[in-house]
């Protein structure tokens, strides 16, 4: 039998730098999250995969001779003190690992000149984080830290590593939720001496995300935050979404973090926004005090505990609700030329509804956000509504379509039918599906059920023969939850098109859509609004060609 022994100090010491430092990306992780906390507004990181080597440089606040003595000990650090510091952390960095493990695993060199003073410290290290040589250096304010020959003393844990390809990937990724969380910071990256990618700083991270993904510009991003503790940036769901979910990011105090319930509150909230089976760009950035944190929960920090969830899953949702609202700034918005050049080449799908609703104006809102007036109806199905920057096209159909569909969701209403229609075949799931839905189902004579109740807006007498009603039924028996029958019931429900309206009737509606919460798509992700601006009409029309008032002008 095998004995039990302890490990000597030195094979723990390697084993608990192999779980702070376990690849390439994990160097960069730890160097540049000291450089944000030092200070430094530019980060340059130079790679060097083949021979293992890494440098980052940052303009930060530096350390003296004194510090560079201690940094790579092992649990040393200027960030926390005390056990009650645990539940205070504000920085990115606190654990005192990350420079004492790399050391353990490569050749590590510190380059360092404290803000204000007249010259830097150039300091190497053993393996066990002591220094070897500290002598003057001439270097700008700021800190290069050059970490080499990575995993040189135990070059079994590079054979385990992915290729060079996607550690770069890993780098990219980070590097890209950094400058999310930081927008003010700028990025350079090198890869054996060439440039490799860059982020320029901007104001808010609505403008990094257009540098980081090509066809993404500002305008497709609506931006939202709140009290300086919320930061929420969406991709507008007529304009930009995903085929898969790798754009739903949640970050926590400056760094992204993984939050399934965040997560799926996000999800839920934008659901209805988007076509089938594509997923929305969203970035939600919590600022919240250290004390409703636990960051010690894992070694990359990546996974904490968040004190309250339940409140900031309603404050998150509240927030989509928000940042997707219309706002005057839509009547603004330039840089749509080439959105406008797609939109148009695109074939209208036309749907067959199947009900002759008309616009209620019993319900009728205030006027909407946008002032938009509306002066005419194309082809009985678009509606035209100017303002003073230009004019919109509106579906009226899917307009109405959000309209029911969120009045539904507020109020699911069911009425009695006397009598009640009888549906022929209904098979055992069919049956279910309705009683699901509260619909009272019973047998009536050989292969014929009697249906006892539908949703009140399929209910009406205006135009709503029984065999439509029929038809709506039989749709709503075939599957899906209590919101896809709110979502059928509001398709069947809404005003069809190439039914003419009023311009009463029209005006009502545009103000309905206005104020509903997701006013950009209908509930199957159609966008319901083309907008016009002035601005691209006069460039297409070249008003700029000629001058004066004979003209036109």
């Amino acid at each position: 039998m095998a004995t039990i022994q302890p490990l000597p100090p030195d094979v723990i010491q390697i084993i608990a730098a192999g779980e702070v430092i376990d690849s390439l990306a994990a160097v960069v992780r730890e160097l540049a999250e000291n450089a944000l906390d030092a200070g430094g507004q530019r980060v340059a990181i130079a790679l060097s995969p083949t021979a293992w080597r890494v440098e980052v440089a940052d303009d930060g606040q530096g350390m003296n001779p004194d510090n560079l003595r201690h940094c790579a000990q092992p649990h040393t650090t200027s960030k926390i003190h005390t056990t009650a510091d645990l539940w205070k952390i504000t920085s990115l960095g606190f654990r005192g690992e990350a420079l004492h493990s790399i050391a353990q695993l490569a050749n590590l060199t510190i380059r360092s000149r404290c803000q204000g003073l007249g010259g830097g410290w150039q300091a190497s290290y053993s393996h066990k984080g002591e220094v070897q040589n500290l002598e003057p250096v001439a270097l700008a304010p700021g800190t290069v830290i050059t970490v080499g020959d990575l995993f040189g003393n135990i070059p079994v844990r590079r054979q385990g590593l992915p290729s060079v390809a996607q550690q770069l990937k890993e780098i990219q990724t980070l590097i890209h939720h950094l400058a999310l969380c930081h927008p003010r910071i700028h990025w350079s990256v090198a890869v054996e001496e060439k440039s490799w990618l860059t982020v320029l700083p901007r104001a808010t991270v609505q403008g990094i995300v257009p540098q980081l993904l090509r066809r993404v510009q500002e305008p497709d991003l609506a931006y939202w935050a709140e009290d300086e503790e919320i930061e929420l940036l969406l991709g507008l769901p007529d304009r930009c979404h995903r085929r898969r979910p790798d754009w739903l990011k949640v970050a926590i105090n400056g760094r992204v973090v993984r939050s399934p319930a965040l997560e799926q509150t996000l999800l839920a909230s934008l659901s209805r926004t988007l076509p089938r089976d594509r997923y929305p760009l969203a970035f939600l950035h919590l600022h919240l005090p250290p004390e409703q944190i636990d960051w010690n929960r894992h070694p990359a920090k990546s996974e904490v505990y968040l004190h309250h969830l339940d409140q900031w899953r309603d404050r998150v949702a509240q927030g989509v609700d928000q940042a997707l609202r219309l706002s005057p700034l839509e009547l603004q918005t330039q840089g749509q030329d080439q959105r406008l050049g797609t939109l148009l080449k695109t074939a209208e799908t036309q749907g067959a509804y199947t009900l002759d609703r008309r616009i209620n104006p019993l319900t009728a809102q205030p006027l909407g956000p946008l002032n938009l007036r509306v002066v005419a109806q194309v082809n009985q199905t678009y509606i035209v509504a100017e303002h003073d920057h230009g004019l919109w096209l509106i579906e009226q159909h899917i307009a109405h379509e959000r309209v029911l569909f969120e009045q539904l969701q507020q109020a699911w209403e069911l009425v009695e039918l006397d009598p009640p229609i009888l549906l022929p075949g209904l098979g055992d799931r069919a049956i279910a599906q309705l009683q699901r839905l509260g619909i009272t189902v019973d047998a009536f004579g050989e292969n014929l059920w009697a249906v006892r109740q539908i949703p009140a807006l399929l209910a009406g007498g205006d135009g709503c023969a029984i065999a439509n009603r029929t038809d709506a039924l039989l749709e709503l028996s075939r599957g899906g939850d209590l919101e896809t029958a709110q979502v059928a019931t509001a398709c069947r429900s809404a005003i069809r098109n190439g039914i003419p309206l009023t311009l009463p009737e029209m005006q009502t509606l545009v103000d309905q859509w206005q104020q509903t919460r997701n006013p950009r798509t209908c509930p199957h992700g159609r966008p319901i609004y083309l907008p016009l601006e002035e601005a691209n009409l006069a460039r297409f029309f070249r008003r700029h060609w000629v001058i004066g008032k004979s003209h036109g002008l």
